[in-house]
C-alpha cells in the first residue's frame, strides 16, 4: 500500500506559480508511475502529467507551464506549475500506479485558486 498526502495548494493570482507536493509512505515511489492530475468545477477528474524513471508526458493543457518532478530521497513528487491560468483552478490530486493506465493510489487532493 502507498499512502499519498498533497499539500502546496492555495490561492494566486493570474500569471503566478505554485509548486504541489505529493508525500509518499507506506513504499518508495521510485518504483511506479506517478502521475497528477485534477478536477476542475463541474468536469471530470482529468490527467496532467506522469513521470516513470526519466520519462515525462504532459497533456497539451498545461505542457511548458507546469513540470513533473520527483525526489526518491524524499519520496515525494513535484508539480511545479507557472503561468496560472483563471482556468487552471481545481483541485488537485497526485496518483501512483504500476502503469500509467492504472493508478491505484491516490491522495486526497489539494485545492488550487487562480484569481484573474
Amino acid at each position: 500500500q502507498v499512502q499519498l498526502v498533497e499539500s502546496g495548494g492555495g490561492l494566486v493570482q493570474a500569471g503566478g506559480s505554485l509548486r504541489l507536493s505529493c508525500a509518499a509512505s507506506g513504499r518508495t515511489l521510485s518504483t511506479y508511475v506517478v502521475g497528477w492530475f485534477r478536477r476542475a468545477p463541474g468536469k471530470e477528474r482529468g490527467l496532467l502529467a506522469h513521470a516513470y524513471r526519466s520519462n515525462t508526458y504532459y497533456t497539451d493543457s498545461v505542457k511548458g507551464r507546469f513540470t513533473i518532478s520527483r525526489d526518491n530521497a524524499k519520496n515525494t513528487v513535484y508539480l511545479q506549475m507557472n503561468s496560472l491560468k483563471p482556468e487552471d483552478t481545481a483541485v488537485y490530486y497526485c496518483a501512483a500506479g504500476v502503469t500509467s493506465s492504472n493508478f491505484a493510489y491516490w491522495g486526497q487532493g489539494t485545492q488550487v485558486t487562480v484569481s484573474s
